[in-house]
């Protein structure tokens, strides 16, 4: 093959590839006469331009991302045949996305928001997503009130502005929020920066090892920097893009956050003894009875070339895991495994997954073909698309190719399911909504305390007052204290 007849990598090119000699007037008959036809350069610009934005996400519009890297300092082979878990030598490349949760691309990084704080590992067995936030704890434990819940946390659908009567008009509704709201409403729900903030899988995870045997796991990443958060009057003078500038500055100076990597582990014989859920998304598991325990460092040292093409277009799921991790009956996690691949194929496309950042750095060999942008990352296997096939058996000649074929290797260890039970709408709504909450709250110094009562009151002060007793009914269930104090607040509000 020839080499390209323009090398100069200044040359401005047409998408093609062919040189550009005008870039900043169109062709037209005669000085002001209309445009021709021929104008092939106008035209591509403008339907490339017309293409420039693709559907934002519903929830995690806005977000930061950034290249790392994670090392391993305890060896868990006991718990896991995962290499980038089992060898402390190795360090495994990883991609990081934070975002807000609730606003969409028009809002700020300073909302009182949860943060996403998820996590791509490029292992040697694939990518392995943890999708999280930066609480512990989530709003609901059953994923069917999901989009009743974001409905309720976005824009009012006829005036298009936000509306704090909605939010607590549905929290009122789902007491299982408490947790959640109490950590949103407190001195923590404005992170100071990205960098200023932990981490969390939120979900119980699995773990197994070479002899088939699961573990529960919760994981917890601990920043290095220290936990900074903003008030209300503080955060509402900051720039709206503050906490992406903040990460990008920061990694561009070589001041690399970092985080300190902790699980809690929880065998299964545990978990049917525990006087609560541990698949409870809304629950964390107490430290005292399952102490954390370090195993690593995430490192970020990278920013992105091109904030559309990999920040953007990053995509994240809790499904994609490799072997020796696993996931959980944990009701939110269970749906999120079809809605996130759902969402990504809807926003990217039915080949997602073949866009630099997400594309594994391994090789991808399946009989998956076709679709959008088909052919940019995945290997041909040949002229057999389906499975099985006959070129799938070892074959004495080593030149031939053989097809890919399911692997026996490890596989991920049975769950055991009650065989007496029943399929049915198991209602968990009522399940014990009230006393992490007020765990928490009784932890809480006094002048957090105060945060917490005027945060809440700046919101449900705009409800309806059968929403306001269901919310202070629900804040007394958790600590009477905090009832009264939400209270005395409302009333000082003038």
């Amino acid at each position: 093959m020839k080499n390209p007849t323009h090398t100069n990598t200044t040359t401005l090119t047409a998408a093609n590839g062919s040189p550009i000699t005008q870039d900043n007037t169109s062709n037209t008959f005669g000085p002001q006469g209309p445009l021709a036809a021929e104008n092939f350069n106008l035209f591509e610009k403008l339907a490339q331009f017309n293409r420039e934005r693709i559907p934002e996400r519903v929830v995690h519009a806005r977000g930061t991302g950034a290249y790392g890297s994670f090392k391993l300092t305890k060896n868990l082979s006991n718990l896991t045949i995962a290499n980038a878990l089992t060898n402390t030598e190795k360090e495994t490349p990883i991609f990081v996305r934070f975002s807000t949760v609730g606003g969409g691309q028009d809002s700020s990084d300073y909302a009182r928001d949860p943060r996403g704080f998820a996590i791509k590992f490029y292992t040697d067995q694939g990518n392995w997503d943890i999708v999280g936030n930066n609480t512990p704890v989530f709003f609901l434990r059953d994923a069917i009130k999901f989009p009743d819940f974001i409905h309720s946390q976005k824009k009012n659908p006829k005036t298009n502005i936000p509306d704090p009567t909605a939010m607590y008009e549905f929290w009122a509704h789902n007491p299982q929020s408490l947790h959640q709201v109490t950590i949103l409403m407190s001195d923590r729900g404005i992170p100071a920066s990205y960098r200023h903030m932990n981490g969390y899988a939120s979900h119980t995870l699995s773990l197994y090892n070479e002899q088939g045997k699961r573990t529960w796991v919760k994981w917890h990443f601990k920043t290095d920097q220290g936990i900074k958060t903003l008030t209300n009057e503080q955060a509402n003078i900051l720039p709206s893009h503050g906490a992406q500038e903040d990460l990008v500055t920061q990694i561009n100076q070589g001041n690399f956050p970092s985080w300190t990597v902790k699980i809690q582990t929880m065998t299964e014989e545990q978990a049917t003894q525990e006087n609560f859920n541990p698949f409870d998304v809304t629950k964390i598991w107490p430290h005292q009875n399952f102490p954390l325990q370090e195993i690593g460092k995430l490192t970020l040292n990278k920013n992105v070339e091109n904030y559309f093409a990999e920040t953007e277009q990053s995509a994240f799921s809790p499904s994609h895991v490799i072997p020796g991790v696993g996931i959980s009956p944990d009701r939110m996690l269970q749906a999120r495994l079809i809605a996130y691949t759902d969402a990504h194929r809807y926003r990217l496309g039915a080949n997602y997954q073949n866009i630099p950042v997400n594309a594994p750095r391994v090789l991808v060999n399946n009989y998956q073909r076709d679709g959008q942008f088909a052919g940019t990352g995945k290997p041909a296997t040949g002229s057999v698309n389906f499975y099985p096939n006959s070129q799938t058996q070892n074959v004495k000649d080593p030149t031939r190719r053989s097809a890919p074929a399911p692997t026996n290797t490890n596989p991920q260890p049975p769950l055991p399911i009650n065989p007496n039970a029943t399929l049915d709408a198991y209602d968990n709504t009522q399940d014990d909504n009230f006393t992490q909450a007020g765990n928490l709250y009784s932890i809480m110094t006094e002048n957090q305390k105060q945060q917490l009562y005027s945060n809440i009151a700046g919101g449900l002060t705009h409800a309806t007052q059968e929403t306001k007793e269901a919310m202070l009914n629900q804040f007394h269930q958790a600590s009477p204290a905090y009832a009264q104090g939400v209270k005395n607040a409302l009333n000082n509000i003038k």
